[in-house]
């Protein structure tokens, strides 16, 4: 069995916990992190050095004892989705899968990155300490990581082709964060068309 230990508002979480449910995977899921605490207790340390979510334990026997341990949320996926969806959400083909692998580092070191001042400032900011500044460079950068996709989205259907995969859970996620902002955005009917097709972050 496997185990998730995060929590479900956390979007890197979600990835994992909408992986899992896409490859009909039988997992619990154990809140941990931000107002729940507990990952800088000596048992989950141990799990992941940084004290930071998400952790999986894979391979679970019925005792309880765990037979891999993983953190990073897209590696996770990337493991999900080797272990138990190749050929579906992990391409084989080598051109295909290195398409997917590049969407998914792009959302953490381009998509990701430009959103987080704006989601910080509005969403764990209070109102009167908000900096309006940095939020309007925030939505300047996110809005132009969201023209990328969605330009890709005008030419297929998903995010690495014809198929979904991995890639689209990792962009999918923070495109639902991106769009759960309150703020005004111009529309991006391929995106909004992608986004529509799956349930995102179950």
């Amino acid at each position: 069995m496997l185990r998730i230990w995060g929590r479900l508002s956390s979007v890197n979480v979600q990835k994992v916990v909408w992986c899992a449910h896409e490859l009909s995977l039988d997992h619990e899921r154990i809140d941990v992190g931000g107002a729940f605490g507990g990952v800088n207790t000596p048992e989950f340390l141990a799990m992941n050095p940084n004290g930071m979510i998400p952790v999986i334990e894979d391979g679970l026997d019925d005792a309880g004892d765990s037979r891999f341990v993983l953190w990073e949320s897209n590696a996770i996926v990337r493991y999900l989705s080797a272990r138990y969806g190749p050929g579906t959400l992990y391409p084989l083909e080598l051109h295909e899968r290195a398409d997917a692998d590049r969407w998914m580092d792009w959302q953490t070191t381009s998509y990701s990155p430009a959103m987080v001042d704006a989601f910080m400032q509005l969403v764990r900011t209070p109102e009167d300490e908000r900096d309006a500044e940095r939020i309007e460079r925030s939505r300047k950068a996110a809005e132009r990581a969201t023209a990328v996709l969605d330009a890709v989205l005008a030419k297929q259907p998903y995010v690495a082709g014809q198929r979904f995969t991995m890639a689209d859970i990792a962009c999918g996620c923070a495109t639902h964060r991106w769009l759960g902002l309150p703020m005004d955005r111009p529309s991006r009917p391929n995106l909004e068309r992608w986004m529509a097709e799956r349930h995102c972050c179950k």
